[in-house]
């Protein structure tokens, strides 16, 4: 009796541990992780560089003007937001004395130069009446005295006139002197633009910066048919960049919309800023005139820097690469996860190109973060990612 009791106790003891065992495995088996997924297709991946920090849309041409002298705003024409054109006066300060000196100067020139052409009249006369002299002595009708007196008063008279005309030419040298000065208060837009800030205001005194004390621009002028980004690209980047490669912009302002661009400049020098990594600015101008109409000075920037395009290849979206050689395929035919070992090629941010390890048609694990994804593990689609 004692011996069939203790293989009945035996029996029970290893039915409860299979059937441990199989409830063990059957939950293990059961409790699947969602996981999201995409699959393995042909097309484009291009490698891109990015800027390091954000970048700046840039006026192509600004001018921060300022008088040369110091002194009261007279006249002030343009407003903040003024569209000007070159040429047109921005700013005038208190010029009454100087345009009075202007005048002064021009009445001065004029009556030099009307003296210089009444003493030139006379130094003519001169030179005639030596000339008549000469001929009389020929004929012995006047003394050899009288024609050295009508020769010396005609080198005289042209020496008068040469005097009147230098004296003439100085007097118009103080006009321009004198406009110089007067130019010197007053601001005169160089080029086609947009007022983009005034500091004054009428009858206020403006004073000249003090050497290496930078002050406010009176006027800042922004030339807005023409903008540009500049960016700063990590150093060991900089290497694959080449003026002419595309671009493609993004800007804080415009969300996901892209502006296609073309590198015009890369800086010849590297920046050092401290705690900083090191940088060189990269610029990159847009190339659709109708997207220069949309944009403002200032704007924090975005760029990737097209450096090789492969076409027709296979690809996955880079988030599904794990430490840049592996991925998590799902068979969804048995439900489970398969890790594998990739070689890639080309890469983005969005996509990366796969060499070897994957067939076209196959799915990759993009949700590389999620708890309990390994290999093996049993797993079904996100219902929305699910591919048709």
């Amino acid at each position: 009796m004692s011996g069939s009791f203790s293989k009945g106790r035996m029996f029970t003891l290893l039915l409860v541990i299979a059937l441990l065992a199989a409830w063990g495995w059957w939950i293990t088996r059961t409790e699947q992780i969602t996981v999201a997924t995409s699959p393995v297709e042909s097309g484009t991946v291009e490698k891109t560089v990015a800027n390091t920090r954000a970048g700046t849309v840039e006026a192509c041409r600004r001018a921060k003007l300022s008088p040369s002298a110091g002194g009261q705003i007279a006249k002030l024409p343009v407003h903040e937001g003024d569209l000007v054109k070159q040429g047109q006066l921005l700013l005038e300060l208190w010029n009454k004395d100087l345009n009075a000196q202007l005048d002064l100067a021009r009445q001065e020139a004029t009556s030099a130069a009307a003296t210089a052409r009444a003493r030139c009249i006379e130094a003519e006369q001169l030179r005639s009446e030596a000339g008549r002299l000469h001929k009389l002595m020929a004929r012995k009708l006047v003394s050899e005295e009288q024609v050295d007196q009508g020769t010396s008063a005609a080198a005289s008279g042209q020496a008068a006139c040469e005097a009147a005309r230098a004296t003439a030419a100085v007097s118009e040298a103080r006009v321009g002197v004198t406009q110089a000065t007067l130019e010197k208060t007053r601001l005169i837009a160089p080029f086609d633009g947009v007022v983009a800030e005034i500091n004054g205001e009428l009858n206020e005194y403006v004073t000249p910066s003090p050497i290496g004390i930078p002050t406010p621009p009176a006027i800042d002028l922004i030339d807005n048919s023409c903008f540009y980004l500049s960016a700063p690209i990590d150093e060991v980047d900089v290497a694959g960049i080449s003026r002419g490669q595309e671009a493609r912009v993004t800007l804080d302002a415009f969300g996901d919309r892209r502006f296609d661009g073309r590198v015009r400049r890369i800086a010849d020098y590297v920046l050092d800023i401290e705690k900083q990594a090191r940088t060189v600015d990269v610029e990159v101008e847009f190339t659709d005139p109708e997207d220069i109409e949309k944009l403002l000075a200032g704007y924090s920037a975005d760029v990737e820097i097209i450096l090789d395009v492969r076409t027709d290849t296979l690809r996955v979206p880079t988030e599904a690469l794990v430490d840049g050689s592996r991925v998590y395929v799902f068979v969804p035919d048995q439900g489970l996860i398969e890790q594998r070992e990739v070689k890639t090629g080309t890469s983005n941010w969005d996509h990366s190109e796969i060499l070897e390890g994957l067939v076209e048609g196959e799915l990759v694990v993009t949700s590389v973060g999620r708890e309990g994804l390994t290999d093996g593990v049993a797993a079904r689609q996100e219902l929305s990612l699910i591919h048709i």
